[in-house]
């Protein structure tokens, strides 16, 4: 499902809670879909169980799981991740957005990939 990279200059925790949040974004992860126990994919990925119960608690104040004590976690249905992760990454689209600008790109360019990725995820 997932892997970790040891030479990845990135925490443990961060590169499991960025494969999930791929996965959920990309719907790989069905909405509802329980993910793996923290001790199942520990013994996976040959880790401590602390790091994947950091990255599911990570996620979950995101929006992107939902931990049900007793029976998992639980990817969320699209729309209904947190509005303060929305409005979070409305503010880096917009640095990243001027940035490109000063930089030279075009905005029609921008509009493309925009319009095309709105595509994908339909």
């Amino acid at each position: 499902m997932i892997s970790i990279n040891l030479r990845d200059s990135r925490p443990i925790y961060e590169q499991v809670k960025d494969a999930f949040r791929r996965l959920i974004i990309s719907g790989a992860l069905s909405p509802e879909e329980k993910l793996p126990s923290v001790r199942e994919l520990a013994a996976q990925l040959v880790i401590n169980p602390n790091t994947i119960q950091r990255a599911y608690r990570e996620l979950e104040a995101e929006g992107y799981i939902n931990s049900i004590p007793g029976k998992g976690s639980f990817a969320r249905p699209r729309g209904a991740v947190d509005s303060e992760r929305a409005r979070e990454l409305l503010r880096r689209f917009d640095d990243t957005v001027n940035e490109l600008l000063f930089l030279g790109v075009k905005p029609e360019e921008l509009a493309e990939r925009i319009a095309g990725k709105g595509d994908a995820q339909k």
